[in-house]
């Protein structure tokens, strides 16, 4: 009965030929005073059960941040001001969102797996449904990627993985400043001929240290010392700055 059992067992979860083994640089990035970004390394090995096949295997690693919903409006000049027209909400969409290839994203994997996967950047935002007064809802989703990544938030890097002889691969991925704390979901997905052969998923976490996250604490849990703290910092670099004006101004 046990054999049994275990025959069952290897039916139901076949040992895949090809798996990804997976290394980064870093699993955690801290935001400090003076945070101006991090560049995150991840590297990679590719194992097998079997010889390497004749079809090539390709690369695809997706980073994304924590997502949250956001209301995307659109505004119009009429009788002279900008006014807001039209509005849609957007489920929820990544706060950053990077994609690395080994070759061009429309070559490396289908049109079928993007969708099911949800790997490229239009996947990855979710937007269940519009007001039926407004025409064209799927540019307001096209000015959040066209906004972010101009903000350096959202990433297509074709062609940034380094593959070498069908088994080891690298790539870098640039995490701007602005970055917003929580967990990044690390996807890595090995594809042949468009089709998704194996997948691993791991996460980098991202948090405030030091005075960030005092200060960031301290405006959750205590907003009235918070605001006072920044009212006295304010009152005193005015201060300061008229001390100084006044000195240049005698000498």
């Amino acid at each position: 009965m046990k054999w049994l059992t275990v025959c069952l067992s290897l039916l139901v979860s076949p040992v895949l030929a090809e798996e990804v083994v997976l290394g980064l640089s870093q699993d955690q990035v801290a935001i400090t005073a003076d945070f101006d970004g991090s560049e995150i390394l991840l590297f990679g090995a590719v194992k097998r059960e079997e010889p390497i096949a004749a079809e090539p295997l390709e690369v695809v690693i997706a980073v994304s941040g924590p997502q949250s919903p956001l209301t995307v409006r659109r505004k119009e000049r009429k009788f002279g001001i900008w006014i807001n027209t039209d509005a849609v909400e957007i489920d929820a969409a990544p706060s950053f969102y990077a994609v690395a290839t080994s070759a061009p994203f429309s070559e490396v994997i289908s049109n079928v797996e993007d969708q099911r996967h949800k790997v490229s950047i239009p996947r990855a935002i979710r937007s269940v449904g519009a007001p039926m007064d407004v025409l064209d809802a799927q540019s307001f989703s096209e000015a959040v990627i066209r906004i972010r990544t101009a903000e350096g938030s959202y990433q297509l890097r074709e062609n940034a993985i380094q593959f070498d002889q069908q088994t080891l691969f690298r790539t870098s991925i640039k995490m701007p400043a602005n970055l917003t704390e929580g967990d990044y979901s690390t996807r890595i997905f090995l594809t042949r001929e468009g089709r998704v052969v194996s997948q691993f998923e791991t996460v980098i976490n991202v948090n405030k240290v030091g005075l960030e996250r005092w200060l960031f604490d301290l405006s959750r849990n205590q907003p009235l010392i918070y605001g006072l703290m920044s009212l006295a910092i304010a009152i005193a670099a005015g201060w300061m700055a008229s001390a100084a004006f006044q000195l240049l101004r005698r000498g």
